[in-house]
């Protein structure tokens, strides 16, 4: 080959390397993307399930993504050290107006939250709305109170104690359920109130749904909130709970559907079910959100995820069931997915 020929080969070589140089920072569609997200416990088992599927679909595109509480993954993302994250409790109006450019929630999934327990003595269990206000408020502390036990006149309750498991965490499953307590107890709300980290009057405290979860499985006796996927997926007993009809309901995906299905979606994508209505709706059950920034500088993390949050409203809402959580309703998903069309 003459030197000319070298000459002419290298140089074109030098030009397409340098062209692949600059198509990788373009953000265009082949760009590697990694996307890191923060937050609530209550979802992770479903986005877990969402992002390794979308992942593996899409090479180029990894996420990677830390069940730490609610209100961890909001501080994380005010701080802007995370792409997008989660929260069971929204996020504050006052909290929203800190983030530059602007914030976009979208509900992603639902689910019940449940009071899991273990019991010998009770393979099944029914509470009052009376009865397990009081256990959280720390007025009911033997299991054969009989605030529980003229629900259960089957069964021979224990005069033992109830073992109380709480949150340790900032948590959106939390404030659902000490929302949901201060909506049926006025004792409740006005001792206790709606919060992140209530001030539990007694309990073992765990972290995590997932650290719940575990401190039920290893204390007898023992009762605790956690989203429903998680007592589904250890075989925990969970009690059918009064709802505001006066029925006593289990936790089941139509339960939980019939108490979103009044639930009307504003603007801000922001609705609360706290006491449900329906005769046959399970009364605890909410909505969780995902945080994103309505603006991404990079454009290869904008169009990862837009790709992922549609994948996640249309095949991945399929996964929800199985997994213990509440497909969105119709209306619902058509609205935040053109909520998520406006990033």
């Amino acid at each position: 080959m003459k030197l000319k020929d070298i000459f002419w080969m290298l140089l074109l070589l030098a030009i397409a390397a340098s062209a692949v140089s600059c198509g990788g920072n373009s953000g265009s569609s082949s760009a590697f993307v990694k996307l890191q997200g923060a937050g609530a416990s209550f979802p992770a088992p479903l986005y877990l399930k969402w992002f390794k599927t979308y992942s593996d679909a899409h090479q180029n595109v990894q996420v990677d993504y830390q069940s730490v509480g609610s209100g961890s993954g909001v501080k994380s993302f005010m701080d802007r050290t995370v792409d997008f994250a989660a929260s069971d409790a929204a996020m504050k109006p006052d909290d929203m107006a800190k983030v530059d450019g602007g914030v976009q929630l979208l509900p992603m999934t639902a689910g019940s939250i449940v009071l899991a327990y273990n019991l010998k003595e009770a393979p099944s269990l029914k509470l009052t709305r009376e009865g397990y206000a009081g256990i959280f408020s720390g007025k009911v502390t033997k299991w054969n109170d009989p605030l529980i036990a003229k629900a259960n006149p089957e069964i021979k309750l224990p005069a033992a104690p109830i073992n109380v498991i709480v949150r340790a965490d900032s948590s959106g499953t939390s404030f659902v359920f000490s929302k949901h307590l201060s909506a049926i107890s006025k004792d409740f709300e006005s001792s206790i109130g709606a919060n992140n980290m209530p001030n539990w009057p007694a309990g073992t405290k765990s972290k995590g749904n997932e650290g719940v979860t575990a401190s039920l499985l290893t204390t007898p006796g023992s009762i605790g909130y956690v989203e429903y996927g998680y007592a589904h997926s250890q075989n925990l007993s969970t009690a059918s709970l009064e709802n505001k009809s006066g029925k006593f309901i289990a936790p089941t995906a139509a339960s939980g559907a019939a108490a979103l299905a009044s639930a009307q979606l504003p603007p801000d994508m922001i609705v609360w079910v706290s006491d449900p209505e329906a005769p046959d709706a399970y009364p605890i059950v909410t909505l969780t959100w995902m945080l994103l920034y309505k603006k991404y500088d990079d454009k290869s993390k904008l169009e990862a995820i837009k790709g992922l949050v549609d994948y996640s409203l249309t095949d991945g809402q399929k996964d929800s069931e199985s997994l213990g959580y509440i497909p969105l309703p119709a209306a619902i998903a058509t609205k935040v997915k053109a909520a998520a069309d406006s990033i």
